[in-house]
């Protein structure tokens, strides 16, 4: 599902406008965004957790040369299930 089809389900779903369903699927995604660059962390009972990891500098192998490269520090947004989410896929 991309996100026209997640906007049209939406709009189905609760009957809104697509156009209005568009808005506050980008207002989440804004919203998420906005809190895990100020290293906040937005947590949906039932659903999930965003959060950000920060994942330590280390040494690589770049596949072509072989050679070893430094590959530095950096955060990286993840996302961790909820149980209620994790039972309903099951």
């Amino acid at each position: 599902m991309n996100k026209t089809e997640l906007v049209a389900a939406i709009a189905a779903k609760t009957n809104l406008t697509k156009k209005d369903a568009e808005a506050a699927v980008q207002a989440f995604v804004d919203v998420v965004t906005d809190e895990l660059k100020n290293d906040g962390k937005v947590a949906i009972m039932g659903f999930g957790t965003f959060e950000v990891s920060e994942r330590a500098a280390r040494t690589g192998i770049d596949p072509r040369t072989k050679e070893q490269i430094e590959i530095a520090a950096c955060k990286s947004p993840k996302f961790k299930a909820g149980k209620t989410f994790k039972d309903a896929v099951k």
